[in-house]
């Protein structure tokens, strides 16, 4: 039975999608293996750095990858992410990290689809990518996982306290947000910078409070600059199917603006 994560949160303190706020690894570096059981928070210092110890400079921006266990996730959270760790080491998938802050070159990169946006220009220094917003354990921990063959994404999810919809349960919109962000993940991969034109979520069965799921998905097919993208959520033993979706993404086009 899947055990209850709200014993295990810590006190909460101050604090899509595709775009998420991953610094590209810096030139000529590799990253060092990650232990499937590692129970730390890898670092990266500075745009352009992602693993190892963050510098020493007061200018640059302290990355975390959010994506590696910490000490509110759930035996089966710990357990799938070893599982799919184990899948990572003959090359056949990859983990992907994750930060609350995006990058100073994506950045850039999205000023060119929203080159007058003023939150991005006025409000970026304190901006943080939605489902990362939350104190740990509090409310979305997960992590992704990405196999280039199959165009498959798949996301371990736990839900926390602060994401309740009916009492014992997890808000739709909360599963409608990891939803979007593993299909928007897939379908980033696969073609870059994409924006959602459509999401259909069937909700079969509600999903219990800090219970942990799959987010499978999968990349349909292509037509142009249209991408349709499907998953299921699924319960640890493939048992319950929660939630079924359908998604369709659009390429930007870097030549036209978006405003």
């Amino acid at each position: 039975m899947l055990r209850s994560c709200a014993s295990r949160l810590r006190k909460p303190g101050a604090l899509r999608g595709p775009l998420g706020g991953t610094p590209p690894p810096a030139r000529g570096s590799r990253p060092p293996p990650v232990s499937p059981g590692a129970g730390r928070r890898e670092r990266a210092a500075g745009p352009g750095c992602v693993w190892g110890e963050p510098r020493s400079f007061s200018s640059e921006v302290i990355y975390v990858d959010h994506s590696l266990p910490n000490s509110s996730w759930s035996k089966d959270m710990r357990l799938l992410f070893d599982q799919f760790m184990k899948k990572t080491e003959d090359g056949s998938w990859k983990r992907l990290p994750s930060y609350k802050s995006v990058s100073p070159q994506r950045i850039e990169e999205l000023k060119t689809f929203f080159p007058d946006a003023k939150p991005i220009k006025e409000h970026m220094s304190q901006a943080q990518l939605f489902p990362r917003s939350l104190e740990e354990g509090l409310g979305f921990e997960y992590a992704m996982f990405h196999n280039h063959v199959e165009n498959r994404t798949v996301c371990i999810f736990q839900g926390g306290p602060y994401l309740q919809g009916v009492p014992g349960f997890l808000h739709g919109g909360a599963i409608a947000t990891m939803i979007d962000s593993t299909v928007g993940m897939c379908a980033f991969i696969a073609e870059g910078i994409v924006m959602t034109a459509n999401l259909n979520i069937s909700f079969r069965r509600p999903i219990p409070l800090c219970s942990v799921v799959v987010i499978n998905s999968q990349l349909d097919k292509v037509e142009g600059r249209k991408l349709f993208v499907s998953c299921n959520v699924q319960s640890v033993d493939e048992k319950t199917l929660y939630s079924e979706a359908t998604s369709l993404f659009v390429k930007l086009d870097p030549k036209k603006s978006l405003t």
